[in-house]
């Protein structure tokens, strides 16, 4: 769905965005991460044709991009850096507006469509509000309707639950968990780890302008070797594992057991109340520190 090669662009003496090689493969959510400030959102403009890169190649949809752009962007939703709209507009009105600027609009379909993509974004109760009215959640929610009108093989977001609240940050996971199932592959450029754990199957972690990290997102977060137990008994749980035993804070204690079932038949057999048990894994805190850290240090 979307692969580079070696992308940069320079401003200047300024390195934006360095050397990247993205892979997002059908059927993904792709979880783009990194910093405010270090290049998603540059990347991403250079995939969708807005600024040229200095060198490397793009191809989405299988084209090469920006010159297959006719064919290929008419195929994505996209919204970057924030949806623009007129702000005397009512939603609705903005929508048919963007709608009737693109290339090989249905103008028959075109109102039912607009209700699709209002109702899917929780707009369809307050589309003829002039935008101008809205708040920073719901220009997001309208962003995104846009998006989804031309019902794209591909959608693109940067930051797109910027503003939402936690009920509505919800709603848009929801949203777009559903559209991947029915087929729609999801680039998600983000600054939230947890919103990148919570969406995605697969992670490109970029670093000031390098992409350091690039995985399926159930490999990154695959078990340490260690067993994690908590119980209330932790000097009868200490005194049973003696020489087995990592780690320990308050009731938790972190143990290297090959056999996390026997391990807990061992220590119920001796009366030691356990109330969890089970693999530890690596966290993409850890995981994005320790790749940030290392390309650091290549540099």
């Amino acid at each position: 769905m979307i692969r580079t090669e070696g992308l940069t662009k320079h401003y200047g003496r300024i390195a934006a965005v360095e050397d990247v090689g993205l892979e997002v493969r059908d059927g993904d959510v792709y979880g783009f991460l990194g910093a405010n400030g270090s290049g998603k959102t540059t990347t991403v403009r250079m995939l969708l044709g807005l600024v040229l890169p200095t060198s490397g190649s793009i191809e989405v949809l299988g084209r090469s991009m920006p010159g297959s752009g006719r064919e290929v962007l008419p195929r994505i939703g996209a919204m970057v850096e924030g949806p623009g709209f007129y702000p005397q507009l009512s939603g609705r009105a903005n929508l048919a507006v963007f709608d009737a600027s693109g290339p090989g609009r249905d103008r028959p379909s075109r109102a039912g469509r607009i209700d699709d993509a209002l109702a899917q974004v929780g707009l369809d109760g307050v589309d003829r509000r002039p935008v101008r009215a809205y708040s920073l959640g719901m220009r997001q929610r309208l962003g995104l309707a846009a998006a989804l009108l031309r019902r794209p093989r591909l959608l693109v977001l940067d930051e797109p639950t910027n503003g939402l609240d936690p009920q509505g940050i919800r709603e848009i996971r929801r949203l777009l968990l559903d559209l991947n199932a029915a087929g729609t592959t999801v680039f998600l450029s983000s600054h939230l780890l947890t919103e990148i754990e919570q969406m995605c199957t697969r992670v490109g972690v970029l670093d000031r302008g390098r992409l350091v990290l690039q995985d399926q997102l159930e490999h990154l977060q695959r078990p340490t070797g260690r067993t994690v137990v908590r119980t209330p008994d932790t000097d009868a749980a200490l005194a049973l594992l003696d020489g087995h035993v990592e780690r320990q804070e308050g009731d938790t204690i972190w143990v290297r057991a090959d056999d996390p079932l026997a391990l807990n038949a061992s220590l119920v057999r001796v009366g030691v109340r356990v109330l969890e048990l089970g693999p530890e894994r690596h966290t993409l805190e850890d995981v994005v520190l320790q790749a940030a850290t290392a390309s650091g240090d290549r540099r």
